[in-house]
């Protein structure tokens, strides 16, 4: 019984030992196979490079411009970066070229891709002169839509199967982008779409020189506004009158807007309608506007003579460093006086400035330190000089009233008024003859009219016969820039 058992433990040793043996030989081969397999595919590798550089397996693109910068200042040592990138130069709005799903797909031929996107979409640059049109390449779709009467918005929108809620992320998206609200029959609407109906650019052509260009980025839009330039050019005309100012100045080839203009800007020196003479004269220096080589519109007068009556008159258009613009004569005084005499086109004075008038509302005698201006309600009230919003709202008798201060001496004021002007706020400037508010009855008023107040240093003066400032002068500052831009 002890034999057998010595000799079955002596069996399982030996069957032990057997298969350590085939197990270490079993690793010893297949390391060597391992070895041998890696050893000889790196050998083929080092083989195949010449290869490579012949075209046979993957060819490389020779250096040239075509490669980006950094793959042609590659330091050695280090693979040379072929593709693009994309994804740290990545555009406002990506398009894909139609070859790329196969190019990505192929890994036995890697080639440079190129995207190449339209140029309307491409992120936001220096505006450029050429015309606002967007183009539509590879899959995208541009859609061009003229503005009819009665059209908005909202219902062109509609028919391009776009949204109300993008119409409202576009037209708040920015301070610009509220202008595609106001929209006029007869301007164009582009729309680029790309290949999943997605609104990627929008422009509005307000004119041939101006536009409004909204471009998506990713989520959110851009906007911008598109000016063109123009060609300018100098043209003169000159006349005899003969018959009326009208008729010669169309004679000179001067249109009715230019001829208005010539009459406002001498309007100060000579009476049109009671002091022109036959034989008085006029030479005109003005400005024509070009785009495309095809003449757009006349500019502005740029300098002016007048003979009336032998007297002769000048004016040169000047702008200031402040950037407004008015006409002067050589000596740098400007042709527009201070003040106008009446803020509003009236029917009559329904009532003067005096010290003693009986109140219609109040039904007693007092000051009226005024004049009224009977005009029907609504009509435009302007300012009758450059000067600066003190105080807009209600006060007492006035009803709606602004008061304007012009400089330190002189404070005009605008009573009864049936609203302001929008976008009137106090301690904003106007202009001369700009509207600030429009005729009412507010206030202690039995009638539509404008009680109007002109004061030197806060005492009341009648503003039908003040003595107005004549003259605007330069100041110091600016005349020698004005003798200069305005030298032959």
């Amino acid at each position: 019984m002890q034999d057998y058992i010595f000799n079955s433990r002596k069996q399982a040793a030996r069957r032990r030992r057997q298969l350590l043996s085939r197990l270490f030989l079993l690793i010893i081969v297949v390391g060597g196979v391992a070895y041998l397999a890696d050893h000889f595919l790196n050998f083929s590798g080092n083989n195949n490079s010449g290869d490579k550089q012949n075209g046979d397996l993957l060819p490389l693109p020779p250096v040239n411009d075509t490669l980006p910068a950094q793959s042609r200042n590659q330091p050695p040592g280090e693979p040379a970066k072929l593709e693009a990138k994309a994804s740290e130069e990545k555009p406002a709005a990506e398009i894909p070229a139609p070859e790329a799903a196969t190019a990505s797909a192929s890994t036995e031929k890697p080639q440079q891709q190129t995207e190449e996107l339209p140029q309307a979409l491409l992120t936001q640059s220096e505006p450029s002169s050429a015309p606002i049109t967007p183009t539509a390449e590879n899959n995208f779709r541009k859609v061009e839509h003229t503005v009819g009467k009665g059209e908005t918005l909202a219902s062109i929108f509609k028919k391009q199967g776009l949204s109300p809620t993008l119409l409202h992320r576009i037209v708040t998206s920015s301070k610009e982008a509220k202008g595609l609200a106001r929209i006029h029959p007869g301007q164009k609407l582009h729309f680029v779409f790309d290949e999943n109906d997605t609104l990627q650019q929008l422009v509005l052509e307000r004119s041939r020189i101006s536009s409004l260009e909204i471009r998506r980025n990713d989520d959110s839009f851009g906007s911008r506004e598109i000016t063109r330039p123009v060609e300018k050019h100098y043209a003169t005309a000159t006349g005899i009158i003969e018959s009326s100012l009208f008729v010669d100045g169309h004679k000179a080839g001067l249109t009715d807007a230019q001829i208005m203009e010539l009459a406002q800007i001498f309007g100060w020196d000579i009476d049109f309608a009671l002091e022109l003479r036959e034989g008085d004269q006029f030479h005109v220096i003005y400005e024509e506007q070009y785009l495309d080589g095809e003449k757009l519109r006349n500019g502005p007068i740029l300098a002016a003579e007048f003979i009336n009556r032998g007297n002769l008159y000048k004016a040169v258009r000047y702008t200031d460093k402040e950037g407004d613009t008015s006409y002067y004569d050589t000596e740098g005084n400007a042709k527009r006086r201070a003040f106008i005499r009446t803020p509003v086109k009236f029917s009559r004075i329904s009532s003067r400035f005096t010290r003693k008038r009986w109140h219609p509302v109040l039904k007693r005698w007092r000051s009226h330190k005024g004049v009224d201006y009977a005009a029907p309600r609504g009509t435009p009230v302007k300012a009758t000089g450059n000067g600066k919003v003190v105080f807009r709202g209600k006060k007492g008798g006035y009803g709606n009233v602004i008061f304007l201060r012009h400089g330190g001496k002189y404070t005009t004021v605008y009573g009864h008024l049936s609203r302001f002007a929008k976008g009137l706020k106090n301690g904003k400037a106007v202009k001369q003859g700009q509207i600030i508010g429009y005729v009412g009855s507010t206030g202690l008023a039995t009638g539509p009219h404008l009680h109007y107040e002109f004061r030197v240093h806060g005492k009341h003066q009648n503003p039908l016969t003040i003595k107005l400032p004549k003259t605007i002068r330069l100041p110091k500052r600016e005349l020698a820039r004005f003798r200069k831009s305005t030298a032959p």
